[in-house]
């Protein structure tokens, strides 16, 4: 391989902001997103211009955004780039995982745009039979927050990690009153600072078991293929391939946290990447990168001024 070993990186949920999409409206890749309203049957190229940021909140909507706008960028980004055409690793947060896959080569853009569709029904289908919330903790480690959600659960509560982001970084997921609970044995510490997410649903958590058996379906009737790069799971850490059980791993990533942490270290350390790309809206896997593994360069791809520059053509004079 020549060049930087790259990992590709893609963001989830919560990412989203309204009018992602409008700087690459005028990008070649932009047809995707007209292709992604037909396979799916959503009119995405309004939710990626027009939807404010109430309708972007709703779980469906925001998957299905985030991961069309995903796939434009990895798009153009390949242009300019042409070693990302063929990374070393992919990994993606929760529902970045599906663009990882279709960036590894391992599932089509048709097939990953049917599943995210389908998965955010799901998903919002359970929200809405058993609301639940998420709190963001920082500044203790994962042990801490672990051990206060299980002294929840043995007095009857309902509250897990659902994130494990960085070394001082995880998140709570359950019903609204265990991790409130939760919230306040953490916040009785100096070093914690807890942030409430505005979500509906108790994602990564077996509350959300009615959204994977009503996914399996879906999981099960789509061709993943032998594909070109490796994807470490959310719901292990480790490096897969194509032929490996992905309708299995993607079923279980609905009810298992995502551990980050050590996914990124399996990119940096294990598998030796020494460049981390981030495709999509936001910053936010860069600044976890930044903690986790600080010796692999980063570079944060959203809007198209991020692109490197695409080298002249040899012998091509452009002073």
């Amino acid at each position: 391989m020549s060049g930087p070993r790259l990992a590709l990186t893609f963001p989830g949920q919560g990412a989203q902001q309204p009018g992602m999409g409008r700087p690459w409206t005028t990008s070649p890749g932009w047809f995707l997103a007209e292709r992604a309203a037909e396979v799916t049957g959503r009119d995405v190229v309004d939710l990626l211009l027009h939807a404010d940021e109430q309708r972007l909140r709703r779980t469906d909507n925001a998957q299905l955004a985030t991961f069309v706008l995903e796939m434009v960028i990895l798009h153009e980004l390949r242009q300019a780039l042409p070693t990302a055409d063929r990374p070393l690793v992919c990994a993606g947060h929760s529902l970045g995982e599906y663009s990882a896959l279709v960036a590894a080569g391992i599932l089509s853009f048709e097939d990953g745009a049917r599943l995210v569709a389908e998965r955010g029904a799901a998903m919002r289908a359970a929200c809405a039979a058993e609301a639940g919330t998420m709190a963001v903790v920082v500044g203790l480690p994962p042990d801490e927050v672990e051990a206060a959600t299980a002294s929840v659960r043995a007095d009857g509560g309902r509250v897990w990690v659902a994130n494990l982001n960085s070394p001082l970084q995880s998140v709570l997921s359950g019903s609204e009153e265990s991790v409130g609970h939760c919230a306040k044995l953490l916040g009785d510490s100096p070093a914690a600072r807890i942030v409430s997410i505005p979500v509906g649903g108790a994602f990564h958590t077996p509350l959300m078991a009615p959204a994977a058996l009503a996914f399996r379906k879906a999981l099960s009737g789509t061709e993943f293929r032998a594909g070109f790069a490796p994807v470490v799971a959310n719901i292990d850490a480790r490096a897969h391939r194509g032929r490996d059980n992905w309708p299995r791993i993607l079923e279980r990533q609905l009810t298992s946290p995502v551990r980050w942490t050590e996914s990124v270290r399996t990119m940096a350390d294990d598998l030796y990447c020494d460049m981390l790309v981030e495709i999509g809206p936001g910053r936010t896997l860069t600044g976890l990168a930044r903690r986790i593994s600080p010796r692999v360069s980063r570079l944060t791809v959203s809007e198209p001024g991020q692109l490197p520059a695409v080298p002249a053509p040899a012998g091509r004079n452009v002073a």
